[in-house]
């Protein structure tokens, strides 16, 4: 398969594994017009800090349990002039860059430092993704080559679905010195190959052409072409009337099979209008299910626009002034499309270079049409992530202007300190739940669950292929393996892993009692 070379890859190719995990730090719950203490913790959450640290803190609850990833990343335009820069030259980028990358950076042209950001970052979220998920990312003519090349190599050449043309222009630009630029493109992949999307839903305008003009009892049907596109030797046979007029094969032969169409034929689908000669198929209304995405949305009535989504924006925060609006937010009615791709039931949307909020504000909407129970989990690195990212969606649940509200709630997070600190000391500052969340994970690959037994000791953190896991851990004492904490242990199971930090309890003893012994912080695995 072909991969793309740039300057600093082998410093980025491994790099997410080398982030410091990151506890979510609580700030305030949005509910009802306030802010509440109560974290909800499978609700919608808005998360400020760098993205990169994010995604990797959100792993042990939400590891392959995503099935919608939308992002919007810097187009890399080269354009610093207007107030929401959209290319890599933040500060935040460029101090990452340089410690990532290390002196080298200073060579990395543009397009070095974008594929930098760009490449860690998609490997987590190809961990996050469930196997029933997609991911949907736009881009412009900028990167859109690098882009599909590193999507390759990150999902897999065989996961690509689609480029997705998006009209994001209203009109074109006669001022433009070689081509108006009316569209971008948004590449499609799944976490596996079979993924499927959902068929949109029909409107009148698809069914004018059905109609019933021989009072069919099944109802409107659409004639349908009964020649193969392509030249099957198969496919080649004489066709019978009632009559006994004999229709031979079209040049490429028929599209089904003979016994197919002698079934049809007797049950009336296939019909031989006039003189016989002539044989139709009769597609019934009743039987289509939808209309199958096509991967150019051109309709910027049904998918909205760049203009549309300022105006947009400006509606919910009325005393903007134009200048001050993100350059290319994306419109409500284009996340709207591809959310209607996917099942409402649990959906989980991911959205991590959230910005002014779009996708929040589109989950929001949709729920509230059809009663859906969607969450959305947003990531902002800059400043504006309260004032204006969690502002936005504040306002969508509330009502603006002449907008009813939505209704919801979310929980807004800061990054917070680092679990495993540099010496491979524990944090004491991180509360003892979200380390247990953590050493759950890393033993089990999955969520710690919601409601541990505690009924027979206070460090049972849950079990897993018959195994139970124990955090024996105090913040003010050293804690010890003993067989009298063993004597404690009554829940019955094949095996234990025990974290402590000491134990006093031979190796011999250990594998009799069927325990494995893990010292603090020693074992803890690094994420």
């Amino acid at each position: 398969m072909p991969t793309l070379s740039w300057i600093g890859k082998d410093k980025v190719t491994n790099h997410h594994q080398d982030v410091p995990y990151r506890v979510l730090e609580h700030k305030y719950t949005y509910i009802d017009g306030g802010a509440a203490g109560n974290e909800q913790l499978d609700g919608n959450k808005i998360i400020k800090g760098d993205n990169l640290a994010a995604l990797k803190s959100l792993l042990p609850r939400y590891e392959g349990k995503i099935k919608c990833v939308y992002i919007d990343p810097p187009y890399n335009t080269g354009n610093e002039g207007w107030v929401y820069n959209d290319n890599v030259n933040d500060p935040k980028i460029k101090k990452w860059l340089g410690e990532v990358v290390g002196k080298e950076g200073e060579d990395l042209s543009r397009h070095d430092k974008w594929l930098c950001m760009m490449y860690p970052r998609l490997k987590l979220l190809q961990k996050l993704l469930s196997d029933d998920g997609a991911i949907f990312i736009s881009i412009d003519d900028n990167e859109q080559a690098n882009l599909k090349l590193i999507c390759d190599e990150v999902f897999g050449i065989n996961s690509f679905v689609t480029d997705l043309i998006w009209r994001s222009a209203d009109s074109s630009n006669n001022d433009s010195k070689q081509f108006s630029g009316d569209y971008n493109h948004t590449l499609v992949y799944s976490k596996t190959r079979g993924w499927q999307p959902l068929r949109f839903a029909r409107r009148e305008e698809n069914n004018q052409h059905y109609k019933n003009p021989d009072n069919d009892p099944r109802g409107q049907w659409f004639q349908s072409n009964l020649q193969s596109p392509n030249y099957r030797a198969n496919l080649q046979y004489d066709v019978i009337s009632p009559d006994g007029t004999v229709i031979k094969a079209p040049k490429n032969g028929w599209r089904w099979s003979q016994e197919k169409m002698s079934a049809w034929i007797a049950d009336g689908t296939v019909i031989f209008p006039g003189n016989q000669a002539r044989i139709i198929k009769k597609t019934f209304l009743k039987d289509q299910l939808g209309i199958v995405p096509s991967n150019i949305w051109w309709d910027v009535e049904d998918t909205g626009h760049n203009r549309n989504a300022k105006y947009e924006l400006l509606k919910v925060f009325p005393k903007f002034h134009s200048s001050e609006v993100f350059k290319t937010p994306k419109p409500t009615k284009f996340i709207n499309k591809i959310l209607q791709l996917f099942p409402p039931e649990n959906l989980i949307v991911l959205d991590s270079f959230a910005g002014s909020g779009t996708t929040a504000h589109a989950v929001l909407n949709l729920n509230k049409q059809d009663r859906g129970n969607r969450k959305f989990i947003l990531v902002e690195m800059e400043d504006y992530a309260e004032t204006i990212t969690a502002e936005r969606v504040r306002r969508v649940i509330d009502g603006y202007g002449d907008v009813k509200g939505t209704g919801g709630s979310f929980s807004f997070y800061e990054l917070g300190e680092p679990l495993l600190l540099e010496s491979g000391c524990l944090n004491e500052n991180i509360p003892v739940e979200c380390i247990r969340e953590y050493v759950f994970y890393m033993e089990t690959r999955k969520t710690l669950p919601k409601l541990a037994d505690k009924s027979e000791s206070p460090y049972y953190i849950g079990e897993n292929a018959d195994t139970d896991y124990y955090f024996y851990y105090e913040r003010d004492r050293i804690t010890t393996l003993d067989r009298a904490f063993l004597g404690t242990l009554n829940r019955q199971a094949e095996g234990r892993v025990v974290y402590a930090d000491k134990c006093q309890i031979s190796p011999e003893d250990l594998e009799k009692f069927r325990v494995v012994f893990k010292k603090i912080p020693r074992d803890i695995a690094r994420l």
